[in-house]
């Protein structure tokens, strides 16, 4: 049998212990926060390291702008009260900016995981170039980051949520928008850098927007202790993301969870990806208002009339909801034989029209997954939490990346103690 050997990294030195500890105690005191109010002792008991040691790591983040203290917190048991430890409310921070069909999104995230500033615009990104609409995110970007520097937030990065195929930095295909093979990060990261001359250019990364959306979902939303999830977000498109474990799953190019062009009927409508019979040509935003019989502007202002007639009972609309709910039933089901999920989560325009969406739906995960565990009315079919959407997941994980190493991310730098 033919070994495969894991690549080992470099052995720990005592920096980079010191640094995996303050990412430790930092992440510690934020789910403490969580819960209630967080001190050294509990943060030492937590973690495993004695408390003098927790003292020194916990005065070094504070001397970067991680944490601060306030009052005194009483354990009930013997001993001096402890100081209350919390995340800042201020310094670093994630700039998450989602650019979609219809709107362009940003918002700014502090470490605490809150969504501190939002901006969305509604624009119509089809017919523009993609230089065009990655310029006006960048205005919109700009004028977001203004606003975080009156409240003393640094957002230290930026992540871009993308439709279509995300690698390298690229956006290899996005049907829906009409884009392939746009270097999409560095032609925002370019313009943002023009918007804000002599500052220090903001790191920018990408990623699919479903893919950041189950994230979201994942760090904010209502799983309880849900940790392997389908994720689908019903916009223009149908995007897709799987979770399992508690982790994303990108596929070996990073374009895993393409469900929106699972193919219901070859003989179905031309769908923009080239093929025919894609499922968002039967549950996508488009084909939800032509069903209903709803013309005119689409986006919010369509998807707001056809919740309308849904909800007065309008019989074209309860059938074109109902429609797409079959369709997503079947297509769902494949992929929860071929993944066992614990739930199955539908965010995007599919949160409002859970009333129409869910029934139809169920009944048809219910017939064909074989596990018998997806019955009507069990649970495991559920909206998203309104907590939880791309440019939320893309600004998180900028602060993943400073619970990870806050070091890096530190300003001014701390005294670095044995």
């Amino acid at each position: 049998m033919k070994s495969i050997l894991t690549p080992l990294g470099p052995k720990a030195d005592k920096d980079t212990v010191r640094r995996h500890n303050l990412s430790l105690v930092l992440r510690a005191v934020r789910d403490e926060g969580e819960h209630g109010e967080a001190t050294r002792a509990g943060v030492a008991a937590r973690v495993g390291l004695t408390r003098a040691a927790v003292s020194s790591l916990v005065e070094q983040l504070m001397a970067g702008g991680f944490l601060t203290e306030s009052g005194k917190t009483f354990s009930g048991q013997a001993g001096r009260p402890g100081t209350a430890l919390k995340v800042a409310r201020t310094g670093p921070a994630g700039l998450g900016v989602e650019i979609n069909i219809d709107y362009v999104s940003v918002c700014v995230v502090d470490l605490a995981g809150a969504g501190r500033i939002r901006r969305t615009e509604h624009l119509d990104n089809r017919g523009a170039p993609a230089d065009e609409a990655l310029a006006r995110a960048a205005r919109i970007a700009a004028r977001t980051l203004d606003a975080a520097s009156e409240q003393e937030l640094r957002p230290v990065g930026a992540t871009l949520a993308l439709p279509g195929l995300i690698s390298g930095g690229s956006v290899r295909q996005a049907p829906n928008l009409g884009w392939n093979e746009v270097p999409a990060q560095e032609l925002f990261a370019d313009a943002l850098a023009a918007l804000r001359p002599g500052r220090p250019a903001l790191p920018v990364a990408s990623e699919n927007e479903a893919n950041l959306a189950a994230l979201a979902e994942l760090w904010f939303g209502d799983l309880d202790d849900v940790r392997s999830f389908l994720y689908l977000s019903g916009e223009i498109g149908v995007g897709g993301a799987l979770v399992l474990n508690g982790e994303l799953l990108r596929g070996a190019h990073g374009f895993a969870g393409e469900i929106g062009h699972v193919v219901v009927d070859p003989a179905g409508p031309a769908c923009r990806c080239g093929s025919r019979g894609c499922l968002e040509q039967y549950a996508g935003q488009s084909a939800l208002l032509r069903a209903a019989g709803i013309e005119g502007p689409g986006g919010a202002p369509g998807m707001a009339e056809l919740e309308r007639r849904a909800a007065g009972g309008d019989p074209r609309a309860v059938d074109a909801i109902g429609g797409a709910g079959r369709m997503l039933g079947r297509v769902l089901s494949g992929a929860v034989n071929l993944v066992d999920p614990d739930a199955v989560v539908l965010g995007g325009i599919y949160r409002g029209l859970m009333p129409w969406l869910s029934p139809p739906a169920a009944e048809e995960l219910s017939g064909r997954v074989v596990s018998g565990l997806w019955s009507p009315g069990g649970g495991r079919l559920r909206a998203s939490s309104v907590a939880g959407d791309a440019a939320r997941g893309a600004a998180a994980l900028v602060v993943q990346d400073v619970l990870d190493d806050p070091v890096a991310y530190a300003e001014p730098v701390g005294a670095a103690g044995a």
